[in-house]
């Protein structure tokens, strides 16, 4: 098949899993063609099979917004002559797919082209609910030849909240198990904490909805407890947050920023436990990528995180802003070393059993051919 795969090249779940398949069906003989306005992350290597298409705008005094929208549709629609392309990936479902339904109705005189959005969250539960974009993103839905979303979770709330007739087809998220392994390095981990230290991670974009004041005060109550350190991987508008909680709570020299990393697989295999008590997760893919590598999870019970994170088996989830309840979830972990080993080793069962690539690449495989059969 001949795949067109539109998305971001943020750090985000959405472009993680999108750079991902698209390498995994490359790699199996599929041609794949990638478009964004820049390169995604995990899209830097060399792959036969495997081609990118950079999405640049008309700088022009006219406009006062870059039309980012049609300069994609039309770039899509030049792919798609030239490259013969089968069928369109969405994933994110703002701005891609109404660009890829602008380029399909542009090419439908010449041949049929079509169109599977997979939804990621915060397209559908906080972009989607806007007024603004409601309506837009309700139509691009009921327009794609299918849909699929990350988590059950997802799924009927994208039914609900948009009315469509048909629930999403469920294709969850998944992780590289071979790269996302349990490894010790003590030299690293040294740079951070002690040896007698315990060491907490928390990775995102640092928006609002993922809580970074509770990652630092349930933080701060584990290190009263047992002297701790955080380390905060990524960058975004609740930095000054953070930095402002952590001196509030003094324990500003126990937390680490460490901005944007690339190879974070490294840095989760460093932690004994990872936090995530967003408002809101569709699925959580960091949870899994930490549940890889043998850390437990402490984490808000909301959207699809129950379906990735075992509450009491690979961690513990409690009600969204319950820090509290949190910190003890953290501390029974962190005190009780049998207790941890068991959930470290757990995770990283459920990865391997649930979340692995390749079942889940076989279910998107399977997806495409049907919706190529009905169209």
């Amino acid at each position: 098949m001949k795949v067109g795969i539109l998305c971001y090249p943020s750090y985000g779940g959405s472009g993680v899993i999108a750079s991902d398949l698209a390498r995994h069906l490359a790699r199996r003989g599929h041609e794949v063609h990638v478009f964004s306005y820049e390169t995604p992350f995990r899209l830097q290597q060399f792959e036969a099979n495997l081609f990118f298409h950079q999405v640049e705008v008309l700088d022009y005094p006219l406009f006062r917004f870059p039309p980012y929208l049609i300069a994609l549709t039309s770039k899509i629609v030049d792919v798609a002559r030239t490259a013969q392309l089968d069928l369109l990936h969405v994933h994110y479902a703002i701005p891609h797919t109404p660009a890829a339904y602008l380029a399909r109705e542009m090419l439908a005189r010449e041949r049929k082209l079509p169109i599977i959005t997979t939804t990621h969250g915060t397209d559908i539960t906080l972009v989607g609910k806007d007024p603004q974009f409601f309506e837009v993103i309700r139509f691009s839905l009921e327009s794609s030849d299918g849909v699929t979303a990350v988590s059950h979770n997802l799924a009927i709330e994208s039914k609900e909240v948009f009315g469509l007739e048909k629930t999403p087809r469920v294709i969850p998220n998944f992780v590289d198990v071979e790269a996302y392994i349990p490894q010790q390095n003590p030299a690293l981990r040294s740079r951070f904490a002690l040896p007698e230290e315990k060491l907490l991670l928390h990775i995102s974009n640092f928006r609002p909805i993922k809580r970074l004041e509770d990652v630092v005060k349930i933080f701060a109550g584990v290190n009263q407890v047992l002297p701790s350190r955080l380390l905060l991987v990524g960058d975004g508008p609740e930095k000054v947050t953070a930095l402002q909680m952590a001196q509030q709570l003094a324990v500003e020299e126990r937390v680490h920023f460490l901005g944007r990393q690339e190879n974070v697989a490294e840095i989760f295999a460093l932690s004994d436990l990872f936090l995530l008590p967003s408002e809101k997760e569709s699925f959580g893919l960091v949870a899994l990528e930490a549940m890889a590598c043998e850390v437990p999870v402490v984490a808000s019970k909301t959207g699809g995180l129950p379906e990735v994170v075992e509450h009491g088996l690979t961690g513990y989830l409690a009600p969204v802003g319950h820090t509290d309840a949190m910190i003890e979830g953290s501390l029974k972990i962190l005190s009780n070393p049998l207790l941890h080993r068991q959930m470290a080793e757990r995770g990283r069962k459920v990865a391997l059993s649930r979340f692995r690539a390749e079942p889940i690449v076989d279910a998107y495989e399977q997806y495409y051919k049907e919706i190529l059969n009905e169209s």
